[in-house]
Formats: C-alpha cells, structure tokens, sequence
C-alpha cells in the first residue's frame, strides 16, 4: 500500500512521487482571504472570490491537462530545467525510468515539493504557503542546490501566468477581457490592473491589481538593484504569455528559454515598463549566480492582490521578499495553525491519531474556501450554504466556543418569520441572500440544523441566556413557507422585516428556533410528514415538490421538539424566564392543540393561518406562553412523531433484517421497500441515521437496521457504507441524484458525511462497536494512496472505484470530530460541566491501556489521560477514579465553577481511570 507517512504529532506527512496522483491538490489559504490550490507540480488556482482570480480557475480535470502553473525554470549552460517537474522532457519521462524522484512534505497548510534530477545534477526544493498576515499573498521559495562535483552558473526564471479577472472570463469573453490588461513591470515584479471588470450585464471600474513579484538571496558576484535588504532584485522581465511561450513553443516548451542555451538572448524588458491589452505572464528572470559543490540559492516568490495602486501594492510585498522574512512568516502561520486546531489524540494508532489532525482542520478550511473554490468544488459562486454555517459551527464550538457566541446570534438572523431562511452566507456576519443562483427555495431539513449547533453551544457552555438574546428576521420576496410571492416588497426596502408600524422585528433566538421548527411539523403531505420541498439534506431529491415527503428529518424533528422543550424548562429552572415573550402570530402554532395533530388537513390549515398573518409585515405584538405547558405542547408533538413513524414506516427484511422508510416520491409512494419474492431491497442510509439518532427506532430496531445496512449498504472495498441501494431506475418523480450513475456522489457512493452521522447515531444508542467499524472503513480506505488517492483528511465521498473525491470541504468534518471526541472518546459538555463517558474500544488504547486527548474547555487547556484497569469494553467502560491536576473528583465530571478557577495560560492535567 502506497501512503502518507506522518513525522510528527501534529499531521505533518511525507510522500513519495506525489505526482504519480492525477487529481490531488492541497489548500494553502488563510482568513485574510486568499484561496489557494497546488498540486505537486505546482498547478492549480489562486483567488479571493469569484471575482478576482489570480491564476486561471480550475477544475478538477484541469489539473492534469491545463499546462498553466506557478512554474520555475532553470537555466545552464547547456538545459532548461523545471523544478517544478512540468517541461515537456519531464512530462515525457514521467512514467518511465528516466523519471526524476520526486518527493512531498507537508503540514496544515503548506506544502513543500522537493525533486532531484540526476541529468542536470540539481535538486530543487519548493516551499508554498498563504503567511497569516493582512497581506493577501500566496509565497514560494525555491531552493536549487548543486548537486555535481564542480562548480556551475545557473539562472532563474519565474513563469507563472496571471489570470487577472472573474472566473465567467474563462470562456466568456476571454480574449476581449485581455484588452482590457495594463501591465506594469516594476522593481521586482510584474503586475496587472485592468482598467474594468467585464459582464455583459454591465461593466465596472477596476481597482484591483495581481502581481507576481519575486527577489533572489544573496550570493557572491551577484548583480542586481536591492528589492530588499538580504535580497537582489530581478534582471529583467518577460511580461507577456506570447512572448514567453514564443511561436510554436509552449508553457512546457518555452521557446526562448530553450533557444537561450544556445545562446540567443532571452527577450527581456526592464522595470517601469506598461504594456497594454495583452495575457499577462509572470516572468521573473534573475541574474545568474554561481554555485559551488553543495551550494544553494533561495528565490522568493510572492503571489500578491491589491487595491488601487500597482507601486503600492510592490512597496507592501518587497519586504516580505527576504528567506527570513518567508521563514518567519511560516513559522509565524504554522505556530497560528497549530493554536487553532487546537484538539489532538494520542491512542495506539498514532496514523488515525494525526490523521484526525486533518479531520479537525476542515471546518476551518469550508470557513476560508466557503464550498465553491477548490477543484471538485466547481459549481456556485462562494460562500457556504444555510446548513454549512451551522454545521460547521459544531467544530468551531468545540476549539473555541467563544468565539462562536456572536456568530450564533447572527446566524439566527438568516430565518425568515415564515419559518424558512435564506440559504446562501456572505462574507459578513449577519450577511445573508435567498439563493446564489436567484432562485429562492425551501430545503426541508434547514429548520432542523440551527437548533443542534445552539444545543451544543448550551451544553458546552450553560449559557441559556443564548435564548433570550433578540436578533432580526430576514425578509425578501418570498412568503407562505416558499408558496408565494410578496409583491409589496422590493429590494429598496433591506433584507430584515419590519412590523406594520415601520419598525424592525426582533425575536429572541429561541422564537426563531420555534418558528422554525413548528411551522415544520405543520407543513406536512398526505403521509402526515413533513413535505420535502425542493429537497432535504440530500439536494439531489430534488424532484417530489409537490407530494414528496422526507421521513428521515420529520424524525429528527421529534428530536429537536423534545430538546427545545427541555430548554424551555431550564430558561424557568435557572430564573432567566419566569414567561416566554412570543410574537403574538405565533400562539396558534405554540399551544397545545392534540387533536389537530391527527389530520393532514387540520396541521396545514393552522400553517396556513399562521403563514397568512404575517405576509408582508408582523404586527409587532407579543404574547406570553407559560413554559411548562409550552414545553409539554412540544414534547406531545415529538411524541405523535415517532409514534407515527413507528406504526407507519417500519419495513420487515428476512433474517433479523430490518428499517426504515425515509421518502416518499412525488406520486405519493413509499421511496424504500423489500421484496420477499425476489429478496431485493430498497435501502437508504440515511433514513436509518436521522430514526435511529432521534429515538425513533427502538434498541431492537437499531440492531436489526444494523444488520439491514451490513447487508444491503456496506461495501468495504469501497470504504463502508453507501448512501442507498441501486434502485434500477432513473426516478424522475423523486430527485436527480438517480440520473446520476451508481457510486457517484448522492447516488451509491459512501457519502462521508453520512456514513459519519450514522456512526455518530450507533455511538449515542451504545452501539459503539459498529460505530467505531463505520469509521474505521472510511479511514482505511482514504490512508491508502493507490486506492483513494487523496492527502490525510476526508473526502465528501468515496466513489465506486474507492476514490476520494470533493477533498476538504464538507460537513463530514464536524462531524467526524465530533463523533470521535463527544462519542469515542466520551469528552462532551452539560450545562457548562465538562463530563467524561469514553466509549473506547481495547484496540484503541495503547500497549500501556492509555489513551489521551488534549484541548480547550472553558477556556481552559486541558490533557486528559485515560487509562484502562478494568478489561471492559466500551459498553461497559465506566469512570473509577478522576482526578483534576492531583484532586480527586466526584463522579465523571468536572463542574463549570471548578474549571473557570483555573489557570487559562496553564495545561492542566485530568487522569481518568476507567
């Protein structure tokens, strides 16, 4: 088996012949806003939105055949070598002997690429990152040793084309957008501000700048203006593709670099040059420098975006232009990383425990990439979706939940007073639009997700006067839970609502998470659960909007109904609300009205009457609900659920088999089924995780779906569990996700995120055993290189030939960290007290029996080391003995108050015997 090989704790990895791997790339980005993607030769894009690509967008199968990159050159007396592997000599060689070793390291968000050529008797080393800095700049540094047994004169060439424009200009206008470039050539660099942006639609003034600006290191007899101080400037520059590709060559070819061995001059220009109306080429050439025996030059590399002003944007850059400057800086983003990510795991496979590194990391990477700009995620135009936000909250909340509480208050602010929300996330908190396409839709399941993240934020921390907090509505066109339009409204008047006196609707937090829950259980089909809409969690039921219905959330309803009927009471208990403050539309949904729980027609008539009062404007009035009736009306709604559920979607197999229906299609037929004549199965994983999750399937029923989803589902030379059976029909009347062939993402595949939830739902049903199995497939399948063929971390999904793909950005995540630390390793929050119930395998202990994890609560840095006496497995592993640094617990917790004594600047030490 070909795979990474970890060299420390902290998920730094090594690989040998990373280009070998068709379709990876690794995410060098940061939160000040660049958003960048490598390949081992150095391929793949940079940008800071949709707007503003530096380097060509790709996707994913641009990776191997676009010939564009971030590419180096250096030239002799008698080659023209890449040390970025991609001349045409390279590429040729590439899967024969002559091929050069090629070798990758890398660690959260850098990457270093390192190849030796025996011919040119070169090695070449390629540092990249994105420093956590204001400046938005990807940097390089390359090092080029002399590997021969003599002395040699070499130069380098910088080659990285600048895109300069919104990614619709690939192909849409791609040539007349070139006229619009003025290319400047500066002391260091090349940069380009094109005098507008261009859209059919309407153009702009521009004020951006992308500049390539570079110095080389000092070494004797070097000549060349300073750029910096430690530091020579280049000799010259090629700012033109046309001119650097020259006729009949190419990027991998470059016909004047190839001609200049023999001793034709390259076509260079000098600094304070403009040229207009032409592709920009980032064509750095340096002076040359001899080495001696072992000796090596440095270059630094800078990738830069500005605004207003091209002298401006090299002033800021030159400096950074320095090996020390770049070695501070990665030093700098990699100590800010290793803080950050701030959840680590020591157990008897120190491979899973690093690779879990990368796990934790990924929530912060969809916070800086959003889910449209790496190479599989090519569709949409950035920012995160509605249930990303919350989703991805679940981790933030986990490594620092302090910061999360803001973020909360203004994600709520997304819900429209009708119960649903917009659906897309600006780069602002607070900032919100219905749809990145200008479609508005509903997704059934978005009501669902905000109530699980505030959850967690209440168990974490006990702060429920989260709940009390007032925040606005969101408001736009649409009206009656997506079933009409407001044409009273126009875009002139904002995005919040206002009630009938002009004034902005406010609720408290707690109200938008009953709005949204409630007009849900009204908002049912001819099944009595609740209407898919556009879609669930699964965008691709796409399909069944009009008699649909999604068994799986109406599930996971339930369970929300009960929890925040438990908030409700603890509001009461802890003298925070003696009432409940609720805008007065909202009475009729609130209290207690069972009987109208039975018909279909009764819950969509009180829908209807709510959703009628508040079509353009709220009246602003309020009503007080008494929390003890308020919290049995909900629970008496979440018990009618799963009664219903019960007695209406449970399907028998053979053997002990066993589950749930979770759909049903748009002609108002039941998704999922068995045949006992021809003992086939229609199977969906996730009906089984949102039942199972939600106390909806009983004990009984959780080992029998196991055994169901053992049989029909899992597929461990694909990685475990796939999302659904092959149904044999391209089913027009439920969703798109089966024209999609059988393996592929929604349809077949192990869907991560998925397969981690239902992990997550056997945990919480003390199935720890099979969840642990769910995971260990996935993790065996993507550690292997030859088979998945992604980095450490994991993917969306792993498709029917066992590959990785949609690396990085997805919700699977949260999830997974979640699930390994809250559930395996039993380290969760209630009301603020840190509580400890590990559901850890004997495997997963190492030769001593001791397990540890280490992160933030309350706070506070903790280590907390466990250690197994007992021989238990992990049904039965209980808490013996907990000390907190040398004194003795009570129990298996750690109470808020003792926590918040301690020292925040100290690691303490929690020993835990079980």
């Amino acid at each position: 088996m070909s795979t990474w090989r970890f060299t420390d704790n902290r998920g730094t990895f090594k690989l040998d012949r990373p280009d070998l791997h068709s379709y990876t790339y690794f995410p060098i980005g940061d939160e000040n806003g660049v958003m960048s993607s490598i390949t081992p030769e150095l391929g793949g894009d940079s940008k800071t939105g949709q707007n503003s690509f530096l380097l060509e967008p790709v996707s994913a199968d641009n990776l191997h055949n676009n010939r564009s990159s971030r590419n180096f050159w250096v030239l002799t007396d008698d080659a023209c070598w890449s040390a970025a592997g991609v001349s045409a000599a390279q590429q040729a060689a590439k899967l024969t002997d002559a091929a050069e070793p090629v070798s990758m390291e890398a660690g959260i968000l850098w990457q270093k690429i390192t190849r030796i050529s025996s011919q040119q008797r070169l090695t070449a080393s390629i540092t990249s990152f994105v420093p956590h800095t204001a400046q938005q700049i990807e940097l390089m540094k390359v090092e080029i040793r002399n590997d021969a047994e003599e002395s040699r004169q070499i130069r380098g060439v910088a080659a990285i084309p600048i895109y300069g424009r919104r990614a619709d200009n690939i192909r849409d206008h791609r040539n007349v957008t070139s006229m619009l470039n003025r290319i400047h050539t500066t002391v260091c660099g090349v940069a380009n501000q094109p005098t507008m942006t261009f859209d059919e639609r309407g153009h702009s003034s521009n004020s951006r700048v992308y500049g390539v600006f570079g110095a080389m290191g000092n070494a004797a007899g070097v000549a060349g203006e300073e750029a910096a101080s430690g530091a020579a400037a280049p000799e010259g520059f090629i700012p033109l593709v046309e001119d650097f590709i020259g006729e009949g060559g190419s990027l991998e070819n470059p016909r004047p670099l190839m001609e200049s061995v023999s001793g034709k001059p390259l076509p260079v220009t000098g600094s304070g040059k403009e040229i207009d109306g032409y592709e920009c080429m980032g064509g750095l050439v340096f002076p040359k420098v001899t080495l001696q025996p072992g000796e090596h030059v440095s270059f630094v590399i800078a990738l830069a975006y500005g605004d207003g002003d091209v002298d401006a944007l090299e002033q800021e850059i030159r400096p950074l232009l320095t090996v020390s400057s770049f070695d501070t800086l990665l030093k700098e983003s990699r100590a800010f990383w290793e803080e950050t990510v701030n959840v680590s795991y020591q157990t008897g496979d120190p491979d899973f425990d690093n690779w879990m590194c990368w796990v934790n990391t990924q929530p912060f990477l969809r916070r800086i990439y959003g889910c449209s700009f790496l190479p599989h995620h090519d569709y949409g135009r950035g920012g995160r979706g509605w249930r990303d936000l919350w989703q991805d909250c679940l981790a933030l909340l986990v490594m620092n939940p302090e910061s999360v509480r803001e973020q909360l208050l203004n994600n709520c602010s997304g819900v429209r007073f009708d119960g649903t929300n917009a659906t897309i996330i600006g780069s602002g908190l607070g900032e919100f639009i219905a749809d990145r396409n200008g479609i508005a839709r509903v997704w059934m399941d978005h009501g669902m997700w905000p109530w699980l993240t505030v959850k967690l934020y209440l168990e974490q921390t006990g702060d429920y006067g989260l709940l009390t907090e007032r925040t606005p509505y969101f408001k736009d066109r649409m009206i009656l839970h997506g079933d009409g339009a407001d044409e009273d409204w126009s875009p002139e008047q904002g995005s919040l609502q206002m009630t009938a006196d002009g004034r902005v609707l406010e609720g408290s937090v707690l109200e938008h998470l009953l709005i949204e829950n409630l007009t849900s259980f009204y908002d049912v089909g001819e099944h009595g659960h609740i209407r898919i809409r556009g879609a669930d969690w699964n965008d691709a039921l796409d399909m069944a909007a009009q008699r649909g219905e999604s068994v799986a959330f109406t599930a996971m309803y339930a369970q929300n109904l009960d929890d925040i009927a438990d908030a409700v009471e603890k509001l009461q208990e802890k003298g925070i609300a003696e009432r409940i403050p609720l805008a007065a539309e909202l009475r009729i949904l609130a209290e207690p009205d069972a009987a109208s729980y039975e018909t279909v027609d009764q819950k969509r008539a009180i829908l209807r009457s709510y959703l009628e009062s508040c079509t353009h404007t709220a009246s602003g009035g309020i009503y007080e609900a008494e929390p003890k009736v308020l919290a049995q009306s909900l629970r008496d709604r979440a018990s009618w659920i799963r009664r219903h559920i019960r007695e209406t979607e449970w399907i028998d197999g053979e053997n002990g088999e066993g589950w749930y229906n979770g759909y049903y299609d748009n002609d108002g037929e039941p998704l999922e089924g068995y045949d006992p004549e021809s003992k086939t199965a229609n199977m969906m994983l996730t009906s089984q995780v949102f039942t199972v999750m939600a106390g909806v399937a009983t004990d009984d029923q959780v080992a029998k779906i196991v055994r169901a989803a053992d049989h029909y589902l899992c597929r461990p030379e694909v990685g475990g569990y796939r999302l659904n059976t092959d149904f044999h029909e391209i089913k027009l009347n439920m969703g798109r996700m089966f024209g999609f062939s059988y393996g592929q993402k929604e349809n077949g595949s192990v869907f991560c995120h998925m397969a981690t939830m239902f992990a997550n739902a056997l945990y919480s049903r003390g199935f720890a055993g099979e969840g642990y199995r769910v995971i260990r497939l996935m993790y065996e399948q993507v550690r292997d290189m030859d088979r998945a063929g992604i980095y450490p971390g994991i993917p969306e999904y792993i498709n029917d030939r066992g590959r990785g793909v949609y690396h990085y950005l997805t919700g699977a995540g949260s999830w997974l960290m979640l699930t390994v630390l809250s559930k395996m390793y039993g380290v969760h929050g209630e009301e603020g007290d840190l509580v400890l119930d590990p559901k850890l395998l004997s495997g997963q202990f190492d030769e001593d029996g001791n397990a540890t994890v280490q992160l933030t609560f309350e706070g506070r840095k903790l280590c907390i080391a466990m250690h197994r006496e007992s021989g238990l497995e992990a049904q039965e592993l209980r808490v013996r003995e907990l000390y907190l640094d040398g004194n003795r617990m009570d129990g298996n917790r750690i109470p808020a108050a003792v926590l918040r004594g301690l020292d925040p600047k100290t690691e303490h030490t929690v020993k835990v015997t079980l």
